[in-house]
């Protein structure tokens, strides 16, 4: 199906609204599936030596506008329908902790430079890649991917749709050594075109109007809350709700999460299996660059009897809050009674969880759910 009809499908349902932006960027990423799905085959080894060189490779698309414009769903709709086996679509942090260890593992096995190999193996895996939110928020990344970038689509033809919260002059503003970050800046603009989607309506929010954030006390009626802000925020049928996909979320060193419900950037899990199993701040860490929006059910009153769980509860709201998650809980009671310290004094766990009971308060805020997963405030 094409990217526009889907569109258009979406549309007469009543599931999107009409946004002359959205539209102009659907017909743009409907244009580029008609020319990627027409490419003719590259020539093969005996057309190589005749001389035979392959097509120029299609132009890219970097969509970007602040939070909630669209730009994962019209990204979801270009990825979905194109009919091309060889495309990957990841969320950029993914991509580039990818990236870095495949570079790690080439300068143990090569010598030379390092970025060559990769990018020729990242071509040959797939010919489109699809990003959603490119962000450069550190030197490491600004350094290389100016030469990766290059690599891909000047060496090897890769074609790249992305989405980002800020314009392409705008990424990594006043970072360390900024200058080495400039020609991917330009080669950005040579070679994709730039869509603003800056409407006034944040559709995110939008789905959200009338769905609290924190439910309060644990049962029927907060699950079935947060069960329909989960509908709300991934446009999933609630009557298939029996088919919501999950997911392995890969923790490193060979470990893995189970998410029981991941969709469109949002995910569910209980406090159970995020903070009364072991994790630390690399785990927590991972869900917040993972998912925009996390869901988590029945909190229990916390205080010194659950030491560990508190402290682990209270680093995940830190990983959380510095990524700008959206956070959608039920919990046994409001983040200001939640500590308990009826059974035993503790100064000290009472002095901790004050700063998440601030931060807590902060992310039920307009201002807060108004910003973009990973943005500075």
């Amino acid at each position: 199906m094409r990217v526009s009809e889907r569109y258009r499908q979406l549309l007469a349902s009543g599931e999107l609204r009409p946004d002359p932006e959205q539209a102009a960027a659907a017909e743009r990423l409907d244009r580029l599936q008609r020319e990627l799905e027409s490419e003719p085959a590259s020539p093969g080894l005996i057309g190589r030596l005749l001389g035979q060189r392959p097509a120029p490779s299609p132009r890219g698309v970097y969509l970007w506008g602040s939070v909630g414009r669209g730009k994962s769903m019209l990204m979801d709709l270009f990825h979905d329908n194109l009919a091309v086996a060889s495309k990957r679509r990841a969320h950029f942090h993914e991509f580039m902790l990818d990236v870095h260890a495949r570079l790690h593992q080439a300068r143990q096995s090569e010598r030379g430079d390092p970025i060559a190999p990769v990018a020729a193996a990242i071509a040959g895996e797939a010919r489109v890649l699809a990003f959603d939110e490119m962000v450069v928020n550190n030197s490491a990344d600004a350094m290389i991917m100016s030469r990766l970038f290059t690599a891909l689509i000047e060496r090897h033809g890769v074609v790249i749709v992305t989405t980002s919260n800020r314009a392409p002059a705008d990424l990594y503003r006043n970072g360390l050594n900024r200058e080495h970050f400039l020609p991917f800046i330009a080669l950005i603009e040579a070679r994709l075109d730039c869509l603003g989607l800056n409407g006034p309506t944040d559709y995110r929010l939008h789905r959200m109007q009338g769905v609290d954030t924190w439910y309060t006390p644990i049962g029927d009626a907060a699950t079935a809350a947060v069960r329909e802000a989960f509908f709300r925020l991934t446009d999933f049928s609630p009557e298939d709700s029996a088919n919501v996909p999950s997911a392995e979320l890969d923790l490193g060193g060979g470990r893995s999460l189970h998410v029981p419900k991941s969709l469109k950037g949002v995910a569910v899990f209980s406090f159970k299996r995020l903070c009364m199993e072991a994790r630390g701040a690399a785990d927590y860490l991972t869900i917040a660059r993972k998912y925009h929006t996390v869901i988590v059910v029945a909190i229990p009153q916390l205080g010194p009897e659950r030491r560990n769980e508190t402290m682990r509860f209270i680093t995940l709201i830190d990983a959380l809050y510095e990524h700008r998650v959206k956070l959608i809980a039920t919990a046994a009671a409001e983040p200001d009674r939640l500590y308990d310290t009826s059974t035993g004094g503790d100064d000290e766990g009472r002095f901790l969880f004050d700063r998440t009971v601030s931060r807590l308060n902060e992310m039920q805020s307009r201002d807060y759910l108004a910003l973009g997963h990973g943005e500075e405030g």
